[in-house]
């Protein structure tokens, strides 16, 4: 087998391994079966160990001292902190592509994309097109320093449960006021974005960390308010309100 083809079967593994994680075919902390798993992706046990070390280094899947991997659980103020931290590496990629001057190219980009989501507010609201610009919107954010370091750190982070930038966009007939939160978001892309070309670092910083929070308040209300959800939200059944 190819380098590129063994690349894409892991490529492979990985998405359809993370998507049963996250769409609750497994119990947190229970010990996944890589034979059954290997018969149910249709690959075979090698690609799927690479793809269960992907997840054990995103923090989904956790080793097992006798071998094998097994679901992990999470507590609420670890998604909290995950949130959390995004918003600071977020915030620190606006702050510095706005002290250093973000690629215009890049930030030409961003206003199309911005003013595509204008577009899919409208009317009568094109939710599709609004989770694909919103999730490139936020690609961009972290290239727009031009840090390589930054950037891998927020791709790495945004890959936690219920940290994505796009984490409850599926969710919105279950979210009051909903499309009052998409439009507020909005705004809060166009400040960031703004304040990068005035090149006012602190401003874009406290806007990033100021959006990543309302994430935190939609998992609050799916699970404070609404726990009966936790079925419906990719990820929300590894998320217990215990304390760890």
């Amino acid at each position: 087998m190819s380098d590129t083809a063994r690349l894409s079967q892991v490529e492979k593994a990985v998405l359809g391994l993370r998507s049963l994680v996250m769409g609750g075919a497994f119990e947190a902390n229970t010990r996944l079966p890589e034979v059954a798993l290997s018969e149910r992706l249709g690959l075979s046990r090698t690609p799927l160990r690479q793809a269960m070390d992907r997840l054990v280094a995103e923090g989904l899947l956790e080793r097992i001292e006798t071998g094998g991997c097994r679901v992990a659980r999470f507590a609420l103020e670890d998604i909290h902190d995950a949130i959390e931290m995004r918003g600071v590496i977020e915030g620190t990629a606006v702050r510095l592509a706005a002290e250093r001057g973000a690629d215009p190219v890049l930030l030409a980009e961003a206003e199309t994309v911005l003013d595509g989501i204008d577009e899919a507010l409208e009317g009568d609201f094109d939710f599709d097109a609004y989770v694909r610009l919103n999730a490139r919107f936020h690609e961009l954010l972290a290239r727009f320093s031009g840090s390589a370091i930054v950037r891998r750190e927020v791709e790495r982070v945004s890959r936690l449960p219920l940290a994505s930038p796009s984490a409850f966009l599926r969710e919105q007939g279950l979210i009051p006021d909903f499309r009052f939160r998409l439009v507020e978001a909005q705004r809060q892309h166009r400040g960031m974005l703004g304040a990068i070309r005035a090149r006012e670092g602190a401003r874009a910083e406290a806007l990033a960390r100021e959006h990543a929070r309302q994430a935190r308040d939609n998992l609050d209300y799916l699970t404070k308010t609404e726990p009966s959800l936790a079925g419906c939200v990719p990820g929300l059944s590894l998320v217990t309100q215990e304390t760890q």
